[in-house]
């Protein structure tokens, strides 16, 4: 058939639900969203009820079907990575590299432009460190924290232009306003991340081009009654921030504290998800470093956090049945507004979009997805 048609779901568009509506495909697009009684004949898929959202995005992905993005990262590395979580609903990711080695960073780089036109659900890469803040490391490497300097620029300036989107996660510990300034100017979006600025640092990095916080709460200097910190910067400023919503990272009720705060700009949900998702792994290795997968989280054998045993779907029911937002918000947090965080053409459903597509049953639990338009079996 040249026509798929989705239909018996509520459909969120991005930003509003729709009712007894259809979604129309054919080649791997949307071409429609139209009533019920306006879609056109092909073949039909009808669901038992639940929501049909777009496909999930998100901007910090560490790894994935038993393999991080590190140093050795080929094409195929890159592919695992977004195969594994297209089948847990997110079809559009950012693999993410957290602190590494000058080399690593290069061979990361590389493996990513050459997976623009090569791997779907490929937006992206997210370079978390090497220059953030050494009070602030988290399970970051410590050896490999260090100032952004001008070979670091260039390396990056250059990477942009075959990159779809990349963010820079650092600290102004380690990187000057006028460095911010220009990677920001060339299209880098330069996350505020792991630091333990002042509020008045944040904001010089913000007035700089900063326009981005990295795992809001976590690895950073906290919200105080005469110091604001990186939070309060957060939550006053005019920059978006990503969010590990697992009821681990942040308290359900700093949450709900934090959405009715921020004043401007959005915040989104990320998984930060390591090689364990999509896999059975129980333990893995970071950097040298053996990470233990246990009671819902993923730790250091010290205790420290390191990353998240997280899906986005699993976030986005957390965000409903938890913290208690609206479907609405839950879905746009994780579909639209981190697509146009990164002004990717994605996370909406309408005509023109991508055929990349989530269904959740009434219970908010994954049940299928598309990527392209065409069906893939979830494993959320």
């Amino acid at each position: 058939m040249d026509k798929l048609i989705l239909t018996g779901a509520r459909v969120f568009d991005g930003t509003a639900f729709h009712e007894n509506h259809a979604i129309v495909l054919e080649q791997g697009r949307i071409s429609a969203l139209c009533p019920i009684a306006e879609m056109p004949e092909g073949e039909v898929v009808e669901f038992p009820g639940g929501t049909l959202a777009p496909g999930l995005v998100d901007l910090q992905v560490n790894g994935g079907g038993g393999v991080m993005l590190d140093g050795h990262a080929t094409l195929e590395t890159i592919s695992t990575i977004c195969a594994a979580h297209a089948h847990l609903g997110a079809t559009t990711i950012l693999p993410t590299l957290i602190t590494d080695t000058r080399a690593a960073t290069q061979t990361v780089l590389a493996a990513g432009i050459a997976a623009v036109t090569r791997v779907p659900g490929f937006g992206g890469l997210h370079l978390e460190g090497p220059h953030l803040d050494p009070k602030r490391p988290g399970c970051h490497p410590p050896g490999c924290i260090r100032p952004l300097d001008e070979e670091d620029i260039e390396t990056l300036l250059e990477a942009k232009t075959g990159l779809p989107a990349l963010i820079m996660t650092l600290s102004p510990a380690n990187a000057t306003p006028e460095q911010i300034a220009r990677l920001s100017e060339a299209g880098i979006i330069v996350s505020l991340g792991h630091s333990e600025c002042s509020f008045a640092e944040a904001q010089e990095a913000i007035a700089a081009g900063a326009r981005m916080v990295t795992h809001l709460f976590n690895a950073m200097s906290q919200l105080g009654s005469r110091e604001p910190g990186l939070v309060g910067a957060a939550l006053s400023q005019p920059v978006s921030a990503g969010l590990i919503a697992d009821g681990i990272h942040v308290h359900p009720e700093t949450i709900r504290l934090a959405l009715a705060a921020k004043r401007q700009g959005e915040v989104f949900l990320v998984s930060d998800a390591m090689a364990c998702a999509g896999s059975d792994l129980t333990e893995f290795d970071l950097a040298g470093r053996r990470i233990l997968r246990r009671d819902g989280a993923l730790r250091l054998e010290d205790g420290t956090l390191a990353g998240a045993d997280l899906s986005l779907p699993q976030a986005v029911r957390f965000m409903i049945e938890t913290v208690g937002v609206s479907p609405e918000q839950a879905l746009a947090m994780a579909s639209r507004i981190p697509a146009e965080a990164i002004g990717a053409p994605v996370g909406r459903i309408a005509p023109g979009f991508a055929g990349d597509l989530v269904h959740f049953d009434d219970d908010w639990r994954l049940t299928e997805v598309w990527r392209g338009g065409q069906a893939k079996s979830s494993t959320a």
